[in-house]
């Protein structure tokens, strides 16, 4: 049985620059039903990166000649292209069986699978042990009524599967495969920071985020729950991408860079391991974490962090407080300072148009150093 993974063709992110990220969740996932599944092989098809357009889709699509489907989704922002996506490979063959996932299906899944026929099934949630059970009903050809995990059609009805628990140990996790976009992984840049020549990848150090901001939908996603790899396994992963695929630059996806020992822990492993300062990191992080970090952002520093993402939101209390942030404008200022003094760039981030703001009014506080 064959399994194909499409990143959509899509127009990516202005506000990026120049930036062409790899589609980790896939590769990711790809990576799990490999290992766990031998009667199956992976495809992963990166249209962006192979400058594969609509009409190329459908005939590589004929090519490979899966069994499945799955799509990159992630966020609402791409869900248009997603369906565009399956419902290229139904109009290949009928048969194939079309998987959507991501943050938007899971709160969508009902409405989802009534408006987009092409739409088989929906994974909700973590995705690893779902698809695998999925695969594995699909080659025994029988139902899915057991599958935990997936919303579906049957008989003309939705059926929704019984949520499936969270993965315990994210270090049971294979790492993210690479290896299946290794011919354009010189491909993925991020050129504003670290230029065109430093490739990019993707590492994933946790899932979720112990907060619940009124704006968020990850820690939703994640059940409310924290669940975290241990800094030598996230540092073992950098050091395998930068001396397998040369990679110079990552982004350590995690919702939250946190505080404590683990943060101090993940900077000591980088420097332990001796890998040659041209290895560059970034991370998000609330503004009020990194004021707690403050002792350990020099060497942060020295570890290769060069680029903070800062949840700032917005400069007024009210608006903060209904966000549930539990944080004040004062916060970003104080947080701003300590990384310009450590030579790590402060990029913030804001939400423009919040419920209570009404008019709209801003007051605009230059961070970007």
């Amino acid at each position: 049985m064959k399994v194909l993974f499409v990143e959509p063709p899509k127009d990516l992110w202005f506000v990026m620059g120049d930036y062409l990220p790899p589609p980790y969740g896939i590769i990711q996932l790809a990576a799990y039903l490999e290992q766990h599944d031998g009667n199956v092989e992976t495809e992963v098809l990166d249209c962006n990166a192979q400058h594969v357009g609509w009409k190329d889709l459908k005939r590589c699509i004929e090519k490979s000649n899966p069994d499945i489907v799955a799509s990159s989704s992630l966020a609402t922002c791409n869900a248009y292209v997603v369906v565009r996506t399956l419902e290229t490979a139904k109009s290949v063959n009928p048969s194939i069986l079309t998987v959507a996932g991501g943050q938007h299906f899971t709160a969508t899944a009902k409405e989802s699978l009534e408006r987009y026929p092409d739409i088989d099934v929906v994974v909700r949630g973590e995705g690893e042990r779902t698809l695998k059970d999925l695969a594995q009903h699909v080659q025994m050809k029988v139902g899915f009524a057991n599958v935990e995990g997936i919303s579906f059609r049957k008989e003309g009805e939705i059926v929704h599967g019984h949520d499936r628990p969270l993965i315990g140990d994210l270090e049971e996790l294979p790492y993210p495969g690479y290896h299946l976009v290794k011919h354009s992984i010189h491909k993925y840049h991020f050129a504003a920071m670290a230029g065109r020549d430093a490739p990019y990848v993707l590492i994933e150090g946790s899932r979720g985020c112990g907060h619940q901001c009124t704006f968020c939908t990850q820690w939703r996603h994640w059940q409310g729950r924290c669940r975290s790899k241990s800094p030598k396994r996230i540092v073992d992963e950098m050091e395998f991408c930068y001396r397998r695929y040369g990679s110079r630059f990552i982004w350590l996806t995690d919702d939250n860079l946190g505080v404590g020992t683990r943060v101090r822990d993940l900077a000591d492993q980088l420097m332990l391991r001796n890998i040659p300062s041209d290895l560059m990191w970034f991370v998000q992080a609330r503004c009020d974490d990194v004021i707690r970090n403050k002792k350990i952002l020099g060497k942060l520093r020295k570890s290769g962090l060069r680029w903070v993402l800062l949840g700032v939101e917005n400069s007024d209390p009210t608006t903060l407080a209904n966000f549930k942030k539990d944080a004040t404008p004062q916060y970003a200022k104080e947080a701003v300072d300590l990384l310009k003094r450590n030579d790590i760039l402060a990029h913030a981030m804001f939400i423009i148009g919040s419920e209570c703001e009404c008019p709209l009014e801003f007051t605009y506080y230059s961070v970007l150093s």
